[in-house]
């Protein structure tokens, strides 16, 4: 169940206490422990996925529903810093840095290293045409990451495959068997009248118009958008949510444009990192719009060229989920507006400046909105 907090003191400072103990993982047994079922939220432009069969003991969910969701006045900025090797540096400390926000320096409350908080991800692979060669490599890789990456009663994760529209394969579950079977169930599915290679069969049975138009396509920021709306939002609190994108970044069919997808991805916080993989040769990637993405967010795209490049990509994704600094603070801007803030960090120690790190972080977020009752 869900609770709206009021405001009285007493009640704010049991459910910041309870908060803090969740965010510091002293709960995630009972949730694993509580939650029997997989969430399977969606929206309406999502199709329905595959039934999963009731969870055995050993499939446990993290579950958001049953955690209280509190206002807060600070502002949480995760950052990661590497240097020209691409090796996290792990000596800066809070003097070492400042933070500004719309230009303006902020007072930093708290800096920390290495946060391991829980992570909630979601997996959206391209299913389109241009990912025919490349589909079983990027699956593979893709159970590999997450084989790698998730720990039983922490993290959590969900598979969407995409083509014209956007299809739920697993909602957010912490079970890798029931994520292996999702990733496994992902396939090229060519649109009518076509099969492998471009061959052309001129008997092959016609569908629908709209069917087909769907085939052919490629959404890719439909597809981001509807993750961050119906997917991240519903995420367990105090985690660190990203979307890991495979796809060649040539959008041929979105409704919305990519600054909308990017702004829906921020709302709920959730870092966007692309992996710029699919038939090069024939379709080409667009680096371009993925690295706009991804910057905007606070991601990074990779562009790999084979499977080694294609695992080693995976691999710097769990090492900037992992390896990072948490800068909270409380904006001078009091203004609950909904208006977008942009966020920079700067490093100040002139030994660390010479070494010409880079900062890796969302540039901005959406000012809160002040919650009314229902």
């Amino acid at each position: 169940m869900k609770f709206r907090v009021s405001l009285t003191i007493i009640l704010c400072a049991t459910v910041a206490a309870m908060c803090f103990a969740m965010a510091m993982g002293t709960s995630a047994q009972d949730a694993g422990e509580n939650s029997s079922t997989t969430r399977q939220r969606r929206a309406d432009n999502l199709a329905e996925p595959s039934p999963t069969p009731p969870p055995s003991k050993e499939e446990e969910t993290l579950n958001s529903d049953d955690v209280l969701r509190v206002e807060t006045n600070l502002t949480n900025v995760f950052f990661t810093a590497a240097d020209k090797h691409k090796r996290f540096v792990s000596t800066i400390k809070k003097e070492d840095v400042r933070i500004l926000e719309d230009g303006v320096p902020q007072q930093i409350f708290t800096f920390q290293q290495n946060i391991d908080l829980p992570l909630s991800l979601a997996i959206l692979i391209d299913t389109s045409r241009s990912e025919e060669r490349t589909l079983p490599d990027e699956k593979a890789a893709a159970q590999t990451f997450l084989e790698s990456v998730m720990r039983q009663n922490k993290d959590e994760a969900a598979v969407v495959s995409f083509t014209g529209e956007a299809t739920l394969e697993q909602g957010l579950t912490g079970n890798l068997a029931r994520l292996r079977r999702a990733i496994a169930h992902v396939e090229y599915v060519p649109p009518s009248g076509l099969i492998g290679g471009g061959v052309v069969v001129g008997s092959t049975p016609p569908i629908s118009d709209s069917q087909q138009m769907l085939a052919g396509s490629t959404a890719i920021w439909d597809a981001v958008f509807t993750t961050s709306n119906e997917v991240m939002r519903d995420s367990a609190e105090h985690t660190r949510r990203a979307i890991i994108l495979l796809t060649d970044g040539e959008d041929t069919s979105s409704q919305v444009h990519i600054q909308t997808a990017i702004d829906a991805a921020v709302r709920v916080d959730a870092l966007v990192y692309a992996i710029g993989i699919g038939d090069r040769y024939s379709f080409g990637i667009d680096e371009g719009s993925l690295k706009k993405i991804t910057g905007a967010t606070g991601g990074r795209a990779y562009f790999p060229r084979n499977e080694t490049e294609l695992r080693s990509a995976f691999a710097q994704i769990q090492d900037d989920l992992r390896e990072q600094y948490l800068i909270a603070y409380a904006s001078s801007n009091k203004a609950r507006d909904g208006s977008y803030r942009r966020v920079t960090i700067e490093i100040t120690r002139p030994e660390l400046q010479g070494q010409s790190l880079k900062l890796t972080y969302r540039p901005g977020y959406f000012a809160k909105t002040p919650i009314t009752s229902r």
